[in-house]
Formats: C-alpha cells, sequence, structure tokens
C-alpha cells in the first residue's frame, strides 16, 4: 500500500472542451497533488465528443436535469457559464434571458454541495452589465451561501498568449481565506510561434476578400492577424483579438489572407497540442470561440490552490493501490 495521495475533486460545469480542467490539471500537477474529476457537464453535442477523446469521459447533458443529490461531493466547483445574455454579440438581455438563470444552476449545487472553492468565468461585459446590478445579484447569491467573493478583468495578453482577450473571473471561497490575484505581465509568446507552416487551401479566404484586405493594409515582415469589425474598418496587430464562436468567417484573417486553423485557434486560447482535434473546423472555432484561456485559468486556479491549502495539505486524501 503507497502512502496516501492528496486529491482535489473538480466538478466542471458547462465544461466545453475543457479548458478549465486543462488549467486544474496542471496547476495541480505543479502543487503535488492530483485533480480528480467527479462530474463534468456540457449541452452541446460536438462538445461532448471533443471532451471525451481528450479526457476520456463523456460529459453528461443539460445540468439543469441533475439533481443536486446526484452530483458527487467535490472540493472546487469550476463554470464558465453561458456568456450569451452578457456577451456584446448577444441580445443583452442578463438574467430577463433564459440562460442568464443558468448561473443559478451553480449556485443550486453550490448551496447543496458546500464545495470548498468556486472559480467562474465570463464576458467582461458581465460587469457593466445593467449598471452592475446583475454581478452584484451573482456576488450576492455566493456571499449568502456563505461564501467570501472576489472578481477581477484579467486579459490573456497580460499571459502570454497572443490573444487580446478580456474575461472576467469570480472566486468564491468558504470558509473565507487569503486569495491573492495572478498579476500577469507574462510576455507575448510571438505569433510565428503558433502559427503553422503547412495550411490547407481550404483556410485560404477568396481571391476577392484578398484582394479587398490588400486594398487596405499592406503586410508586414513579421506575421499579424487582420481584424475586421462590423463596421467595416480592417487593422492589423501582432496579436488576434477575440476568438468568437459566431463572427464572421472572415473576422480574422493571417496576414489578411487566410482564416487560423483549428490548431493554431487551440494554441491562441493556451490549449497543449497534445488535444485531439476530432470535430470539423467549424465546430473547433465554435469550440474555442466559447472556450476560456487556459493560462489565464490556470493563474487563477494557482491562487486558489496557495488560498486552500491544496498543496499536499487541505485536500482530501485518497489511498492508492500499489
Amino acid at each position: 500500500m503507497k502512502a496516501c495521495a492528496a486529491t482535489v475533486r473538480v466538478v466542471d460545469l458547462f465544461c466545453g472542451i475543457g479548458g478549465f480542467r486543462y488549467a486544474a490539471e496542471s496547476v495541480a500537477t505543479a502543487a503535488g497533488v492530483r485533480a480528480r474529476c467527479v462530474l463534468s457537464s456540457d449541452i452541446d453535442a460536438d462538445c461532448r465528443k471533443a471532451y471525451e477523446a481528450n479526457f476520456g469521459e463523456t460529459p453528461t447533458g443539460d445540468i439543469c436535469a441533475i439533481p443536486a443529490a446526484a452530483v458527487p461531493a467535490h472540493d472546487l466547483l469550476l463554470a464558465g457559464f453561458p456568456c450569451q445574455p452578457f456577451s456584446i454579440i448577444g441580445r443583452r438581455q442578463g438574467f430577463e434571458d433564459a440562460r442568464g438563470t443558468l448561473f443559478f444552476e451553480i449556485a443550486r449545487i453550490a448551496q447543496a454541495k458546500r464545495p470548498r472553492a468556486i472559480v467562474l468565468e465570463n464576458v467582461k461585459l458581465l460587469v457593466g452589465r445593467d449598471r452592475g446590478r446583475t454581478l452584484t445579484r451573482i456576488l450576492d447569491v455566493l456571499r449568502d451561501l456563505g461564501y467570501r467573493v472576489e472578481w477581477r478583468v484579467l486579459n490573456a495578453l497580460d499571459f502570454g498568449l497572443p490573444q487580446k482577450r478580456e474575461r472576467v473571473f469570480i472566486v468564491g471561497l468558504r470558509p473565507a481565506a487569503d486569495f491573492e490575484w495572478p498579476s500577469g505581465g507574462i510576455p507575448m509568446t510571438p505569433l510565428r510561434a503558433l502559427l503553422e507552416k503547412r495550411v490547407a487551401r481550404e483556410h485560404f479566404a477568396s481571391d476577392y476578400i484578398r484582394a479587398r484586405r490588400l486594398a487596405r493594409l499592406t503586410p508586414t515582415k513579421e506575421p499579424t492577424i487582420w481584424h475586421e469589425n462590423k463596421a467595416g474598418h480592417v487593422s492589423a496587430h501582432p496579436f488576434a483579438c477575440a476568438l468568437r464562436a459566431n463572427a464572421s468567417y472572415n473576422y480574422l484573417l493571417v496576414n489578411g489572407e487566410r482564416r487560423p486553423t483549428p490548431r493554431e485557434l487551440l494554441r491562441l486560447q493556451g490549449f497543449p497540442d497534445r488535444f485531439r482535434i476530432v470535430c470539423t473546423p467549424a465546430q473547433t472555432r465554435k469550440q474555442t470561440g466559447n472556450s476560456l484561456p487556459v493560462p489565464v485559468a490556470a493563474a487563477v486556479l494557482s491562487g486558489v490552490f496557495q488560498a486552500c491549502g491544496w498543496g499536499g495539505r487541505g485536500a482530501k486524501t485518497e489511498k492508492t493501490e500499489g
């Protein structure tokens, strides 16, 4: 019989393709503990297919159909809950949109299971939605459940990724503990390091689109990603603007001529190259647009693990057979 190994039990709600899980597992490994996912859930069938291919388990479906009693006990609840009700590209109806109420599914489970820590992620615009009342309501619900709650907007550009992606992270701890937010300041990985050298013809824009882009901007020696906003303005940056699930097909073009490949999109979100791509390029594009930047989530979770004492002490222990 080997010595007991510390294990942090994780629930991964609205799990998508597993960005939060990759972050939790990397932080746990660095802390010398194990992150064991006891429940994952996502309503999207293609996301479940990708998640199963990469983690060896198929997430359950609609979280609304899962009784709280059926959710295993856990230490850490993760949820990148649906952002459409709070996003600039949604209808901005907040809790008036039925999807906005999915936050209360998180609260329902937290109330029943009382995990030690909750980490949530959403779009930056959640902060100002309804003059801040939407975020205040979310924080108040978590505080009523006994959590000390903090939030902060973090940008993937500050954590080494060549993508300008601002997201709000919400951290709840019970009992209260000292939590330190990551400061960022990590140099950006050059865009060229993420780009594939051989790209299939299918990813190139039409001659018409390419000619229109080149009429507005001139390519530079270093690669850039050309961004076209809703007003038709085109700008070039040595990084990507935020990936979006339902943006125009030519919203982002590498050097104004081609769309990022599925592997490049995953790299822009910080997914490891061991991630198996089993869905179509269109499905992967949607999945990465809905996902979170893995290094940012890992930086937040590193502070959570420290605050909770998850590094050989403070976590539930399991015996491992040898």
